[in-house]
């Protein structure tokens, strides 16, 4: 019986090349099938999508220890939310909140509130609507009224930003880039300042070019404005990427709660902090800046537990992969692999330099990221050129123009991560250098960013 079982199985595996045609698209099957021939039919389907470790375009990591896969796979179907029923996942959780509180220099790192989330975008989220809750609170305490809260920050921001201030009523006041300046300006955000504004937000590592913004010097233009105005504007920074690079490579840079007016920080732990997607952090300065009406203690399954998220259930994975990443790698291990991950994409942007026909606009200086363009006097390829040819052999390197009031540039961008190493970065510049000739043939660009030929920011 066992034999005749398992040569029906393999007969079914067979069969899912003949049958996947008739599996429905838009529907469910009327009948189950082989666990094994399902497999295979959505195995196939995921073959066209592109070779994560290929994947330049995203911050996202693609590449964990076997170890902390293991983990994962263990811990994926544990609920974060049930902190009664997995108390020790909950404890990581907080033992988390602590490293980072202390990573970014909270002035009492065991009383900082802060939480997981989904991702950076829930953080920030969280971020901005503690900012908006303390400022229609103070509001109120002054009889003044609450309708017109506004947000000053860079154009160059991530959508999240732009989804916040929608979906919460929130005013966003964008200082655009001029010339070589791609982030916000100090002075510029200061302007837009007035009475309604809840918050400056400052982006450490920006997603189009990977440089940090001067967070020290918006905080000092902000100190100057409240001494002529008496304005007291609050700073959240958005760290997503380098809140988990900055400590470790640049420890003199005053970016976090070193800062008096830093009043709370997100970050990705599914970016640079190496976790699989999706995990998010935000650490509060003091209990003072999270207010306590946005905290939910709900009774859940014999349980009173505060929560404060913008979802409710959430697996637990990605949390013990984070704090299996800390204890595993420590202080030194972090400050090792990111020095990796710099030292990479410094170098490949030198070669990248090197070819000719392009030139960089940032080198991996801040982030382990870089953005290049072709040059000026080039006229028969752009950069949606280049990321198309690069994509014929598996690589994912997005291409696009910048924002106002840079509309006019258009750029290539590399980000390294875990697991892109020198030897990936040879790789990369010889297929690069293997499509120059033909692109040079090209009369005149073809692609462009509104023809869907590139990628999109």
């Amino acid at each position: 019986m066992a034999i005749k079982n398992k040569r029906a199985r393999a007969q079914s595996i067979g069969d899912v090349f003949s049958e996947v045609g008739r599996v429905p698209r838009h529907r469910m099957p009327d009948d189950e099938m082989d666990p094994e021939v399902a497999y295979q039919i959505v195995h196939d389907q995921l073959m066209l999508d592109g070779n994560a470790r290929l994947n330049l375009a995203t911050f996202v990591g693609t590449w964990l220890e076997p170890q902390a896969r293991r983990l994962m796979d263990e811990t994926f179907d544990k609920n974060m939310i049930n902190k009664d029923e997995y108390p020790q996942t909950a404890e990581m959780e907080m033992h988390c909140v602590d490293m980072i509180s202390r990573l970014w220099h909270a002035p009492d790192p065991d009383e900082a509130p802060g939480c997981s989330t989904t991702g950076s975008s829930e953080a920030a989220m969280l971020g901005g609507l503690a900012l908006k809750r303390r400022w229609q609170d103070a509001r109120r305490a002054a009889g003044k009224p609450i309708d017109k809260p506004n947000i000053v920050m860079g154009i160059n921001v991530q959508v999240c930003w732009e989804k916040f201030a929608r979906y919460w009523d929130v005013e966003p006041r964008t200082v655009p880039m001029e010339g070589d300046r791609f982030h916000l300006d100090p002075d510029a955000a200061a302007a837009l300042c007035d009475e309604n504004t809840t918050g400056v937000i400052g982006i450490l590592g920006s997603t189009y070019d990977g440089s940090y913004e001067p967070i020290k010097k918006i905080c000092k233009a902000l100190d100057a404005l409240q001494e002529r105005t008496g304005l007291d504007i609050p700073v959240h920074v958005d760290a997503a990427s380098g809140g988990f690079v900055a400590p470790f490579l640049d420890p003199d840079l005053e970016w976090d709660f070193r800062l008096d007016r830093v009043v709370s920080i997100n970050a990705s732990g599914h970016k640079y902090g190496l976790v699989a997607p999706g995990v998010g952090w935000i650490i509060w300065r003091t209990e003072e800046h999270l207010p306590e009406d946005l905290i939910f203690h709900v009774n859940y399954l014999g349980d009173i537990m505060p929560t404060f998220a913008l979802n409710f259930s959430r697996p637990g994975a990605q949390v013990v992969a984070q704090y299996y990443n800390f204890i595993r790698l420590g202080f030194e291990g972090y400050r090792r692999v990111q020095q990796y991950a710099r030292d990479v994409a410094q170098d490949l942007a030198k070669e990248v330099a090197k070819l000719g026909p392009f030139e960089l606009v940032t080198a991996g200086e801040d982030l382990p990221v870089f953005a290049f363009k072709v040059r000026e006097d080039e006229k028969r390829f752009n950069v949606f050129d280049v990321s198309n040819a690069l994509r014929e052999r598996g690589w994912q390197v997005p291409a696009y123009t910048f924002p106002a009031n840079r509309e006019d540039l258009a750029v290539l961008r590399v980000v390294v991560k875990r697991g892109f190493t020198h030897d990936v970065a040879s790789l990369f510049v010889g297929d690069l250098k293997r499509q120059l000739p033909r692109l040079e043939r090209q009369t005149a660009p073809v692609g462009d960013a509104e023809g869907g030929t590139g990628f999109k920011h």
